[in-house]
């Protein structure tokens, strides 16, 4: 119940915040180019809040259904205008000003995404040091010559600090089956590597294309010794004890700690049998491990933890973090290159590419927003600063009922001289509207797909 309520709170306050920005760019440009401002609401349908403010006596909304927004301006095709505020109807502005407000919204979540970026640079990302593991023969990885031991210190040219940071700069590449130039740190020497990834089916999922490049990451080997036992947890009720040393967990032998952590992710919710050495003897405990939401579905949780030398762990703990100036290239830069993946992933999509199995809908983002919010304010503010670029870049597309719908309208205006008919327009929304609603149906259905496999 608690997961189930973090989850909607994540996504409430992540998909209202942006909203709000979206929305907030429309109405105060609409304001600095005169415009009327009758409501600006968060959300859809029933109004759980009301308030007016200000000289025009603008409606502030809280709706019931958060899944988007929307600024009602003066406008004569929703009703009738006094003559003395035809002058602060949206449609009587002049193009420049139309476009202008139309533009504020997407621009805005950009604006909001930079800053997001900018705050998640400063505060700094956490994480360990980009160390390979063993590479499995085979892979893509392998065939570069990538081995375990190396140290990934750029990824086409940006310094990668930390593991998450290297693979968030691959894998966009990997999907689009662009080759990427690695600089690697081996043994005292720096060597620079190419993963190619022409040839790799880009409609697989982004899992299976991870598991083709073959990349992991350092494990020290620690030894499976039970530190310390969670009181109340699964472990705690099943009676293992501090001290206990892991010999064989669902029948496999286990001869390091990652060992006994991978079996156990590998049964949330399922019955396994531990056999420990304790104190001399064998002892066999029978368990079944809490099952807890990650970004790859449902994994084990029994616990306990080990008791390890805090000097190893301090040795691969890693951090990306920039001063204040600094950070705001980095921002920009974070900002563009989520802006163009997200274009060449949807023309991905549409030239049949890639898979549609990317897309997510509103069950798929509560959950990334209740992991990142779990993760810690930079992993949230990361999260933040992703959807609202695809927030600013989905409003851009020519699609009618979205703003590069009524900007397309405008640049067909700009060119014929005068506006579109009220029966183009009409038809252009239905359309719109179809486009629209069957993108929701397939991103819902991934949703439901991947709740339903994990």
């Amino acid at each position: 119940m608690i997961n189930i309520l973090l989850t909607i709170l994540s996504l409430l306050v992540a998909l209202s915040l942006l909203i709000a920005v979206h929305e907030l760019g429309h109405f105060l440009v609409a304001r600095w180019s005169g415009v009327k401002v009758l409501r600006f609401s968060i959300g859809f349908g029933k109004p759980l809040w009301q308030r007016r403010f200000g000289a025009d006596q603008t409606e502030f909304t809280l709706a019931s259904i958060p899944l988007g927004g929307y600024v009602k301006m003066l406008d004569e095709r929703e009703g009738e205008v006094a003559d003395e505020e035809l002058h602060r109807a949206f449609n009587r502005q002049p193009l420049s000003k139309r476009t202008a407000v139309v533009v504020a919204g997407p621009l805005f979540n950009f604006i909001f995404a930079i800053f997001a970026y900018w705050l998640m640079f400063v505060v700094g990302v956490s994480g360990i040091k980009p160390l390979l593991g063993e590479i499995e023969a085979g892979t893509i990885a392998y065939e570069a010559g990538l081995r375990g031991g190396q140290e990934i210190l750029t990824v086409d040219g940006k310094e990668t600090p930390t593991w998450q940071s290297a693979v968030e700069a691959i894998m966009p590449k990997m999907m689009l089956n662009e080759t990427v130039n690695l600089t690697v740190f081996d043994g005292g020497i720096t060597l620079e590597k190419q993963l190619v990834f022409s040839g790799i089916a880009a409609e697989s999922k982004p899992q299976e294309l991870f598991d083709k490049l073959g990349l992991k990451v350092y494990q020290p080997p620690i030894e499976p010794i039970i530190g310390e036992v969670l009181s109340g947890s699964v472990a705690d009720r099943a009676g293992v004890v501090a001290g206990d040393r892991v010999i064989t967990a669902a029948g496999r032998a286990i001869t390091t700690w990652q060992q006994l952590v991978d079996t156990i992710s590998e049964h949330p919710g399922k019955r396994l049998e531990l056999v420990v050495e304790r104190e001399g003897a064998e002892v066999v405990i029978a368990l079944r491990p809490e099952s807890i939401d990650s970004a790859d579905g449902p994994v084990g949780r029994i616990g306990a933890a080990v008791n390890v030398d805090p000097l190893i762990y301090q040795s691969l703990q890693s951090e990306m973090r920039y001063g204040a100036v600094p950070a705001v290239a980095a921002a920009l830069g974070r900002t563009w290159e989520m802006s163009t993946l997200t274009l060449k992933m949807i023309g991905e999509m549409i030239m049949g590419r890639a898979s549609v199995e990317n897309l997510s809908g509103p069950i798929g983002i509560a959950q990334y927003a209740k992991q990142s919010a779990s993760a810690g304010f930079s992993q949230f503010l990361k999260f933040l600063g992703l959807i609202s670029v695809s927030l600013g870049v989905l409003n851009l597309l020519p699609i009618p009922v979205l703003d590069g719908g009524h900007l397309l309208y405008y640049a067909i205006e700009a060119i014929r001289g005068r506006p579109v008919s009220e029966q183009f327009e009409a038809m252009g929304q239905r359309v719109g509207l179809a486009v629209i609603l069957v993108l929701m149906i397939v991103a819902v259905y991934n949703d439901l797909l991947r709740l339903a496999v994990n």
